[in-house]
C-alpha cells in the first residue's frame, strides 16, 4: 500500500520521502549522519541513495521509491511541501481550552463583547475567518484534495501557483500563525500522504477530488499578512551567534551568553538524528534553565523563547506545537527557580 501511495504521489510531480513505520516523523539518519556538526549539505547518503535527513531526502525518482517503500514496505509516506509545490492547511481539533482573544486570529482584535462560547478548535477559527472574508471555510472546499487525520482534523492542499515560498507555521505560535489550531505546511517542512497509515489511523481522502486546487486569492492574502512569506530569504546562522545576539539584546552578559548558547548547541544536533536523540528531554531541559535565567533577570523571556524556537523547530520541522508546548512547560517551570550569578543551570 505504501509503495503504491509513494508512487502516486511522486506520478503527481510531489516528492516523497519515508516516515517511520507506524509514526508522523522520518526514520532514524544512519550513524554518520548523527555526527554533531554533520548537515545534509554535505552528505553522501543522498547521492548513494539513502533517505537520511528527512524531507530533504524526497525524491520523484521511481527507481528509488522502489528501492526504499520495495524493501521497507512499512514506510509511511511524506510529502515535501515546498519541492511539491503545495501550501497545506492543517486543521486541528484537539482539545484544548482556547488561547487569549488576541492569538485566536492573529492581527485581528476580537472585542470583550463577543462571546466566544462554542469555539473549541481549528473548524471553528478558520470558519470565523473565511466568515469575516465573506468566503467558505477552506474546510469546505470540494474542489481541492482534503484529507481527514486520525486525530479528526483535516489537511486541505492547495497548490502555490507561483514561486513565492510560502512558508510554516504553528496555530499555537505567537510568532507566525494564520488561525489558533490551524496549521500552515510549506517550505521547510513536510505533509503526510493521503492514504498513509500510522498507529493512531489512516489520513483518508474526503470527496472526489485528488488533486490541489489553486490557492485561493483570500487565503493568500491572509497568509502574507500573518508572516507567511518572509521579504527576504534568511541567510544560515549558526546557533551560537544567534544565542549570543539574543543575550546580548537581553543585557545578560558573558555568563548568560556562554550559558544560553551551550543550551542551544545540543538542541541543534538533534536535528541530525531523525529519531532517539532524546529531543524531547534536551529541549525541556534547556527551556527550564531558560526559564531560570529570565526569573534571574539575566534574561528577556521573548529572546530566551525566540532562540529556543528558531532552534527546536529548525531541528523537527513539522513539529511546532510539540515543541511549543515543550518550550512553555520548561520555562513555566523555570520560572519558579531563578538561576542567580553562580547558581548551576
Amino acid at each position: 500500500m505504501s509503495l503504491s501511495t509513494a508512487r502516486w504521489c511522486a506520478r503527481q510531480g510531489w516528492p516523497v520521502h519515508p516516515l517511520a513505520p507506524g509514526q508522523k516523523t522520518p526514520p532514524a539518519n544512519c550513524e554518520d549522519c548523527r555526527t554533531p556538526g554533520h548537515t545534509h549539505h554535505q552528505c553522501p547518503c543522498l547521492a548513494t541513495g539513502r533517505w537520511c535527513h528527512g524531507f530533504r531526502a524526497a525524491t520523484l525518482d521511481q527507481r528509488r521509491i522502489q528501492q526504499w517503500w520495495g524493501k521497507q514496505s512499512h514506510f509511511g509516506v511524506g510529502v515535501a511541501c515546498g519541492p511539491a509545490g503545495v501550501v497545506v492547511i492543517d486543521i486541528d481539533a484537539h482539545l484544548e481550552a482556547p488561547p487569549t482573544r488576541n492569538r485566536i486570529l492573529p492581527g485581528i482584535p476580537i472585542a470583550e463583547s463577543v462571546n466566544l462560547t462554542g469555539l473549541e478548535n481549528g473548524f471553528h477559527t478558520l470558519a470565523v475567518l473565511a466568515a469575516l472574508r465573506g468566503v467558505a471555510s477552506p474546510a469546505d472546499d470540494e474542489t481541492t484534495l482534503r484529507v481527514r487525520t486520525p486525530s479528526g482534523g483535516l489537511h486541505v492542499w492547495y497548490r502555490a501557483g507561483d514561486s513565492r515560498q510560502w512558508q510554516c507555521s504553528s496555530g499555537s505560535s505567537p510568532r507566525r500563525a494564520l488561525a489558533w489550531q490551524v496549521d500552515v505546511r510549506a517550505h521547510g517542512g513536510y505533509i503526510i500522504a493521503p492514504g498513509t497509515t500510522t498507529g493512531a489511523g489512516t489520513y483518508t481522502p474526503v470527496g472526489e477530488v485528488r488533486r490541489p486546487a489553486l490557492l485561493p486569492e483570500w487565503l493568500a492574502q491572509e497568509l502574507e499578512r500573518t508572516g507567511h512569506l518572509p521579504a527576504h530569504v534568511p541567510v544560515p546562522r549558526p546557533v551560537p551567534p544567534r544565542a549570543q545576539q539574543a543575550v546580548l539584546a537581553a543585557g545578560g552578559g558573558h555568563r548568560g551568553q556562554h550559558t544560553l548558547a551551550s543550551l542551544l548547541v545540543p538542541i541543534e544536533a538533534c536535528g541530525q538524528v531523525a529519531e532517539g536523540a532524546g529531543f524531547s528531554d534536551i529541549l525541556n531541559r534547556a527551556a527550564y534553565t531558560v526559564g531560570g535565567l529570565v526569573a534571574a533577570g539575566r534574561l528577556m523571556h521573548e529572546e530566551g523563547e525566540r532562540a529556543l524556537l528558531e532552534t527546536a523547530i529548525a531541528a523537527r520541522p513539522g513539529q511546532e506545537r510539540r515543541v511549543e508546548q515543550i518550550i512553555r512547560s520548561g520555562m513555566a517551570a523555570g520560572l519558579k527557580r531563578p538561576l542567580h550569578t553562580g547558581s548551576r543551570p
